[in-house]
């Protein structure tokens, strides 16, 4: 059986797009960080390593949005993009995990 079928991506314009997928990126990186996480330091640091170039690139996004007169960030537009791209998933490993003092 074949997966559901994502919903479309909204209509973004480069900018916005490289700007969603420097952000993800990072954040993928940033979870991998994640001192509440498993794993070992040589992982990390070679994620915290490579976030430095992210975060270069992500400017970079910011800063040809800005240049070009996009001037607001479209929340929900771009919300519905992160969405669709996994975004929540993604975002929660660079949360704490649950406490499991309950």
């Amino acid at each position: 059986m074949l997966p559901p079928e994502l919903p479309p991506l909204p209509a973004l314009t480069r900018a916005e797009a490289e700007l969603i997928d420097c952000y993800l990126e990072a954040v993928d990186l940033l979870g991998r960080i994640n001192p509440a996480r498993d794993g070992d330091t040589y992982r990390g640091l070679r994620a915290a390593q490579a976030l430095v170039g992210k975060a270069v690139a992500l400017r970079d996004a910011l800063t040809l949005m800005h240049r070009r007169g996009e001037t607001e960030l479209h929340a929900a537009t771009l919300t519905r993009a992160l969405r669709v791209l996994d975004g929540d998933r993604r975002a929660a490993r660079v949360t704490l995990p649950p406490s499991s003092d309950s």
